[in-house]
């Protein structure tokens, strides 16, 4: 069918040591102590994202506040994520090892959200009743790239308050904005709801291309939108394809746990949102999509994302949940099925038959575990010149495609075996 040869790239690699002693150091430079008294409950956020060492992190900050006397609680901060519902977000919290006996403090939620009031431009305002009633807020997130819009900032401490704190109602006022207001929506909606919530301050997340903690930054209340500089590092170490014109990408597994959107769009050069235009590259002709991570429950938000799938993933599809996803966003066309196959090699073999009359043997295909890990990846040899030209490292030969009995795809795949890929076998090719 196809010859695929092992190669690695490298990216700018800052990396925090020891994350435990770095939070500790982050959390003392915001002195709390002058703003969260002995007995406070104190909220703090924890969302659905796959976050490197995310348990660790709020296990120090937990920790912290406990130092100062207060009680902390983690609070669920995911819009209408896990389904919208109580349970099903704190299943998401539970795949992502944030449970009590993990970070050391109550994880609650609560699926309500009370509407509290509207923000310049007309926003309604939502927050989680839970963290409405705490008498301190703190604030965890990642700040990196948005999937849907562009701006100073995008996805952050700030959005994690609009949108992660404002559940479903708030996640769905947000996304009305529409890409080109989401911005001003979040900035709004964010600024009334530090008025009117005891916010004592945030930690901020960076991280390489390598999926580990570069950088972390407390911020106290009135520097939340600093997190606007730390955006600007997080899309200069965001991970890439190699190259910027690819007729067939493999993605063996896509989920909410990589990407808000399945697969990270900044990775795949496609945001499939009607009315906005797609990113000049990379330039991904067709695109294939294997299986669903046992972490997204389901939530198979992204999968339009894609031309081409398989009938296991479709089979782990929760619809309900998706569709609660892209109905919240209104991006329907992320939601809607590709073409579905029995099996990974007839997938494969539909995608690349797909580019007729181009042979096969010259297609420039390549396949990666996810949007996520993109340090090693398997290229066609039609590539070959271009990647060693851009400094790749070829690690094994070009061999060809090897299926199972049942079509599944069989390949060592870079950080999947033993490592919860969702790939069914991974035999050295």
């Amino acid at each position: 069918m196809i010859r695929l040869a092992r190669y690695r790239q490298r990216f700018p690699r800052p990396r925090v040591e020891d994350v435990a002693q770095e939070v500790r150091r982050q959390m003392r430079a915001l002195h709390l102590a002058e703003r969260v008294e002995p007995g406070t409950e104190v909220a703090i956020t924890a969302g659905s994202r796959g976050i490197a060492g995310i348990p660790v992190i709020l296990r120090e900050v937990a920790g912290f506040f406990k130092h100062l006397g207060a009680s902390p609680f983690f609070v669920a901060a995911m819009g209408s994520h896990g389904g919208g519902t109580a349970e099903g977000q704190r299943q998401v919290l539970r795949q992502l090892g944030i449970t009590e006996e993990a970070v050391g403090a109550p994880v609650r939620v609560a699926a309500e959200a009370e509407l509290i009031g509207e923000a310049p431009g007309g926003y309604p305002v939502y927050c989680d009743a839970l963290a409405r009633r705490a008498g301190a807020v703190f604030v965890v997130n990642r700040v990196k790239p948005h999937t849907a819009f562009r701006g100073s900032i995008e996805s952050g401490l700030l959005k994690m308050l609009a949108v992660g704190l404002g559940k479903g109602a708030g996640a769905a006022a947000v996304h009305r904005a529409g890409p080109g207001k989401m911005e001003q929506a979040i900035r709004a909606i964010s600024g009334v709801l530090r008025e009117k919530l005891p916010v004592v301050g945030g930690l901020a997340i960076v991280e390489n291309g390598y999926d580990e903690t570069a950088q972390l930054c407390g911020l106290g209340a009135g520097e939340l939108e600093r997190e606007a500089q730390l955006l600007e590092k997080a899309k200069s170490l965001l991970p890439r394809l190699p190259v910027e014109d690819v007729d067939v990408l493999i993605v063996e597994e896509m989920g909410k746990n990589i990407s808000g959107t399945g697969m990270d769009v900044n990775v795949i050069g496609r945001w499939r949102i009607q009315g906005v235009p797609e990113p000049p590259a990379p330039r991904v002709r067709r695109l294939v999509v294997l299986d669903l991570t046992k972490e997204s429950e389901g939530n198979a938000n992204g999968i339009g994302l894609a031309d081409f799938t398989t009938r296991r993933l479709v089979n782990k599809i929760d619809f309900r949940a998706t569709y609660l996803n892209a109905m919240t966003t209104g991006y329907l066309m992320r939601a809607m099925l590709p073409l579905t196959f029995e099996t990974d090699r007839e997938a494969v073999a539909a995608a690349l038959q797909s580019l007729s009359p181009a042979p096969p043997g010259e297609a420039r295909v390549i396949l990666i575990r996810n949007t996520l890990r993109l340090e090693e990846f398997y290229a066609s040899p039609a590539l070959e010149k271009e990647l060693l030209a851009a400094g790749a490292e070829m690690i094994s030969p070009a061999r060809e495609l090897v299926f199972d009995g049942d079509g599944n795809l069989l390949i060592d795949t870079p950080g999947g075996k033993g490592e919860g890929c969702a790939c069914p076998a991974f035999p050295a090719l």
